[in-house]
């Protein structure tokens, strides 16, 4: 019997290793893992890898972990903004690296991994220093710039609902980057507010099927 549900949160974080590489998803707060997070920083897993929209958000979510020292490249797309103070301090510092990505290539990016693409050819970034040193092209008189696709080792997804063969359901803009992430990483643990009664959820509503899933954990938010 297939059943990828959990009541261990911790257990599963625990086989996630040093010097991973992990896509977070969220836009912003929206979306965004957090007690997955949180388990991370109790387990103290370091020399991390993370892939996300942006780089944290105040002391919440993603930007605790980067405080708390464990990451040591970020890769995403607006490290910075008005409450983005935590990486700020850690990149002055030169304490973390950081690789920007326009959001479309980073999606786009994601996707061809998730797809089992190979380098993808896009209009985004050519002639500015995001190019610098990567093949370009001239395709029917437009100029394009290769990237290569985003993969991980683990992905930390948030969605609304799940049943025990991990498909998922989503809540509004939590959907985000959560689905093309299940698709690029070796390994997908999704926090959901419910695990419900296999056959409970509508085919037709499931966005990301449980093939895409390895572990489901059932998260009753912080308060």
């Amino acid at each position: 019997m297939i059943d990828k549900s959990t009541a261990s949160m911790m257990e599963v974080l625990s086989k996630i290793p040093n010097g991973s590489t992990i896509m977070i998803g969220g836009f912003g707060t929206a979306g965004q893992p957090a007690e997955l997070i949180d388990g991370l920083i109790e387990l103290g897993i370091k020399d991390l890898v993370i892939v996300n929209n942006n780089a944290g958000n105040g002391d919440y979510g993603l930007a605790k972990l980067l405080k708390s020292g464990a990451v040591r490249k970020i890769i995403c797309s607006f490290p910075r903004q008005s409450d983005s103070y935590i990486f700020d301090d850690l990149y002055r510092s030169g304490k973390i690296e950081l690789e920007l990505v326009p959001q479309g290539n980073l999606a786009c990016r994601i996707q061809a991994a998730g797809m089992g693409l190979g380098p993808i050819y896009t209009p985004t970034g050519f002639g500015t220093l995001l190019a610098e040193g990567k093949p370009t092209l001239n395709y029917e008189g437009k100029d394009f710039v290769l990237e290569n696709p985003i993969k991980a080792d683990f992905a930390l997804i948030k969605a609304y609902q799940g049943d025990r063969w991990g498909n998922l359901i989503y809540r509004k803009a939590a959907r985000n980057f959560g689905p093309i992430m299940a698709m690029a990483a070796d390994c997908t643990i999704a926090q959901v507010s419910e695990i419900v009664e296999l056959g409970s959820l509508d085919p037709e509503h499931i966005v990301t099927p449980g093939i895409f899933v390895k572990h489901v954990v059932a998260v009753t938010p912080a308060q």
